[in-house]
């Protein structure tokens, strides 16, 4: 559910009329509904009621400080990838004692960021990292609380480039080390082994891979206290999948938690999440210009203002996602558009050979489902700025990101001065 509906034939973003933002803040721009982010993360919570997991949102599916107070609010902590989203989740008021720190190629200044604030846990995704990371609290006079990442070698996520829990993928540790590389960290001085962490892939749209997974992880668990590790929480990541559009919705928040609860109801674990898509995802929208309407000679492109640097999931991922116009036109024709943008790239298109309603140059259209993975992966390319966010909570709104002038995207280059 989303809070994003036509009234009259004119979309609205809550009660704040998309057309009307538009012409107050210039298009291309993003916008996000407090209220759909509120809810999502309310949703999750309530399918896990009593067991009184933390549920740290993945900050890389939508890291504005904004989006990121709002669901600190809501008692959500942080899954962070780098030192910059630590700060982040800091300046947005998450407490260190709610924020996990993943990711593969920790540097020794963003691991000494962690340990100073006092973060709850590193997820640690290979033996040299461990290394690191011992030598590093050592000389700090710390121990860093550690779950090491383990592969179960399961296949999940709706895109190649999007599944990470397979033997080949760059994640975690193989199924068969996992054992050997967790009694070291045991005897480590510097480090505290207190959990599991596994994350399968992203956009998941059946419970099966988890199932798979988590199954596999119980096995290993009673293994590893065995062992003589101290096994207190598992962290299960993310990966529920949202409806796009093109696909049969995912399974809701509730039917996860049943399957979760039930396979580690026996472990006596405290449950970890990263929900990030699945809170983010459909509570944003880019909202985009069209700029000519041009009739190529096997296909008929709709141009638009906003490109691939403002939403690459399309040419990254091959994505999809609905693209509905700000003011429907009940009488208009449908056509079949090549949605593109104007970088100079055959990969900059949203939509190729979409069926939709004629639309006109000056025309606004509304691509849904981009408040996750949309502003965060934006860039530059082409000198082209970045676009405005726009958060809206009922009649009100407010621009948590404005667009840069060209001095201020310029501002960090300088000309040596033999030129």
């Amino acid at each position: 559910m989303h809070h994003f509906d036509y009234r009259d034939g004119r979309l609205y973003a809550e009660d704040v009329d998309v057309t009307a933002l538009a012409d107050a803040v210039g298009a291309p721009f993003y916008v996000y509904s407090e209220a759909t982010l509120r809810r999502h993360m309310q949703v999750f919570q309530k399918a896990f009621a009593g067991a009184d997991p933390l549920v740290a949102f993945s900050v890389k599916a939508n890291s504005n400080l904004a989006v990121l107070k709002i669901l600190a609010s809501e008692g959500a902590g942080a899954d962070v990838v780098s030192g910059g989203e630590l700060q982040r989740a800091l300046k947005a008021g998450i407490a260190p004692e709610k924020i996990v720190f993943s990711g593969v190629g920790k540097t020794r200044d963003e691991m000494k960021a962690a340990l100073d604030a006092g973060i709850y846990q590193f997820n640690v995704e290979s033996a040299p990292e461990l290394d690191a990371l011992n030598t590093l609290a050592l000389s700090l006079n710390k121990r860093a609380p550690v779950a090491l990442r383990v592969n179960p070698d399961v296949a999940a996520g709706g895109h190649d480039k999007i599944s990470t829990g397979r033997k080949e993928d760059k994640f975690g540790v193989a199924w068969e080390e996992a054992r050997g590389l967790y009694a070291q960290a045991r005897d480590m001085k510097g480090i505290d082994v207190t959990g599991v962490d596994l994350h399968i892939g992203s956009q998941i749209a059946d419970l099966a891979p988890f199932e798979a997974a988590f199954s596999k992880t119980a096995g290993l668990i009673s293994d590893l206290r065995a062992d003589g590790c101290t096994i207190e929480r598992l962290d299960v990541g993310g990966g529920l999948g949202i409806p796009y559009g093109n696909t049969a919705a995912p399974p809701h928040p509730d039917a996860y938690a049943a399957l979760i609860k039930k396979l580690t109801a026996p472990l006596d674990v405290r449950l970890i999440f990263e929900p990030g898509r699945m809170i983010a995802g459909n509570a944003g929208i880019l909202v985009t210009r069209v700029v000519f309407v041009k009739e190529g000679v096997a296909r008929k492109f709709l141009i638009v203002d906003a490109a691939m640097n403002d939403l690459i999931r399309p040419a990254l991922y091959d994505a999809h996602h609905d693209i509905i116009p700000v003011i429907k036109n009940e009488d208009a024709a449908q056509t079949t558009y090549d949605v593109v943008g104007p970088v100079c790239e055959s990969s900059d298109f949203f939509a190729k050979q979409r069926a939709m309603p004629e639309m006109k140059p000056g025309d606004l259209a509304a691509i849904m489902s981009a408040g996750a993975y949309g502003a965060v992966q934006a860039s530059q390319y082409n000198t082209r700025p970045l676009i405005p966010e726009v958060l809206v909570s009922g009649e009100r709104y407010a621009v948590i990101r404005r667009r840069p002038s060209f001095e201020e995207m310029i501002a960090l280059e300088d000309t040596p001065d033999w030129l």
